[in-house]
């Protein structure tokens, strides 16, 4: 390994990849900038709401579950996935539940209940709100 080079390969094309995306969030943050948020001669202006816990984890879970019935690999852990670790468990049971349906039943089986069933488990995690009490829970 010379003086300034990556200390295994890829990783160049990793800060490479990385640099591309972050300039591509920073023009895409500039360029939306306030449209829209304040309506004209008004002077209010606009906010919109954080998604609801149960509606983060219903995207997020459901994104994932699609994804890995379509044939899908995850990459990494759940975290990288995006997901916690009660979203990971969610993702897991609604997994294995079309799996099994679709072994059974067929592939449209499977694939149908996917959204309800994620929707469902995720307002019963996510009944009392956000992250349980203490750091590990």
């Amino acid at each position: 390994m010379g003086r300034g080079e990556a200390p295994w390969p890829g990783v160049a094309a990793r800060r490479i990849l990385l640099g591309a995306l972050m300039a591509a969030t920073a023009v895409t943050t500039v360029s939306c900038g306030n449209s829209g948020d304040q309506e004209a001669g008004s002077g209010s202006s606009k906010t919109t709401e954080p998604p609801s816990p149960t509606e983060a984890c219903v995207g997020a879970v459901g994104h994932w579950a699609r994804e890995l019935l379509a044939g899908g690999e995850p990459y990494g852990d759940y975290q990288s996935m995006g997901l916690s670790n009660r979203q990971y468990g969610i993702l897991r049971e609604v997994v294995a539940a079309a799996r099994a349906a679709e072994r059974d039943q067929g592939d449209r089986a499977a694939r149908e209940p996917i959204d309800r069933r994620v929707r469902e488990a995720c307002e019963e995690r996510y009944a009392g709100g956000g992250p349980s009490e203490g750091p590990w829970q």
